[in-house]
């Protein structure tokens, strides 16, 4: 192997999964400019101020009216929120899965029972008071400051911060999620149980359950449900379900997902893997040799992938394929899946499509 390969691909066993965090460890952080919203920061990016987190609304509270000064997606994990805008309303059930595109002006959206959600953020977040004016700004700045107020260390954004990585430094008191105590298969998987249904009238959202699974053809034992494909930033955002072995590769851009079920076993990780709850970002350049699930049961999680993914058969092998938004775009059309343009005529997005219900 060359010195350059070595260097895209260091031996090395620091701890474990690097570039990942235990959201079940973690506290809820009130935000202060809104009642009953609750944050676990996870992602903060100093070069593109895009952030990620998990929010809690408690029952009857709001996430205010918003302008998303960047793109947004969303995944309700647990509760049940109400959505009205353009005098429709839809009801986000768990496995509703939505995006945002950058400029939207979104309504207030109601927590029916307290609800838990995972948010990538793209860029800051305008929070408005009742009359439409500004009330304050969400950025990825508060959100580091937030975890740095708690002593959290927030995912590395990059190689180099894995391999630098210290110990985690929160040793307080977790607060778990709720799926962590569930099997949240359901909110993504229609096989394997069900959960409250979503009722939704608004193009934004899809619930996942009702989206096909496919596979690709290298593959077969690893299910896909493709829920957005960006022809601008090459962005794809995605449902796996990997019950095979991944073929060794790398991550040419980055990626991040979060583990719903199953156990999922990585490179330095304890035999029993990482259960749901834990999330992960894989920066540019990182390299997996084999992922697979450590337990019978379905490995289920999240997936953003933010740029080609390389595959070989081995350190050292010639490149064997590359997959990109253009691949996952045409394996699910010959799988039948349906993509559809995003109604908002400035954003280059396809998104999943599935009946949308009339209320």
């Amino acid at each position: 192997m060359s010195e350059q390969e070595e260097s895209f691909n260091p031996e090395y066993n620091p701890l474990g999964a690097e570039g990942s965090i235990d959201t079940n460890a973690m506290p809820w952080i009130s935000i202060k400019d809104v009642k009953g919203l609750y944050v676990k920061p996870i992602r903060v990016s100093p070069e593109s101020g895009m952030f990620s987190l998990i929010y809690k609304l408690e029952k009857g509270c709001s996430f205010p009216s918003s302008v998303y000064l960047g793109g947004m997606d969303m995944l309700v994990l647990s509760g049940q929120l109400s959505y009205t805008q353009e005098d429709k309303e839809s009801v986000l059930a768990p496995g509703t899965w939505g995006f945002i595109a950058a400029n939207s002006k979104v309504n207030s959206i109601t927590a029916i029972e307290e609800t838990e959600v995972l948010a990538n953020f793209y860029s800051a977040l305008a929070l408005l008071k009742d009359d439409g004016s500004l009330q304050s700004l969400l950025t990825g700045t508060d959100v580091l400051k937030l975890a740095n107020e708690k002593n959290i260390s927030l995912v590395p954004n990059s190689s180099t911060e894995c391999w630098e990585r210290g110990p985690q430094t929160y040793d307080g008191p977790g607060e778990p999620l709720a799926i962590a105590s569930s099997n949240a298969a359901t909110l993504v998987d229609s096989d394997v149980g069900s959960v409250l249904s979503s009722e939704i009238s608004h193009p934004h959202f899809v619930d996942t359950r009702e989206v096909p699974w496919f596979t690709m053809p290298t593959m077969p034992d690893v299910g896909l449900k493709l829920l957005r494909v960006s022809e601008e930033t090459g962005f794809v955002s995605m449902i796996v379900r990997h019950n095979g072995v991944a073929l060794p590769h790398s991550h040419i851009g980055a990626s991040d997902f979060l583990v719903l079920s199953g156990a999922l076993g990585v490179r330095a990780g304890p035999p029993e893997g990482y259960g749901p709850g834990m999330w992960f970002y894989e920066p540019a350049g990182a390299r997996h040799e084999e992922t697979q699930r450590v337990t019978d049961e379905d490995l289920i999680y999240t997936a953003n992938i933010y740029g080609p993914l390389v595959f070989d058969s081995g350190p050292g092998t010639p490149v064997e394929a590359v997959v990109s938004w253009m691949d996952y775009k045409t394996m699910a059309e010959e799988g039948g899946i349906k993509l559809v343009p995003n109604s908002n005529s400035n954003d280059k997005t396809l998104l999943a499509w599935a009946p949308i219900e009339a209320n």
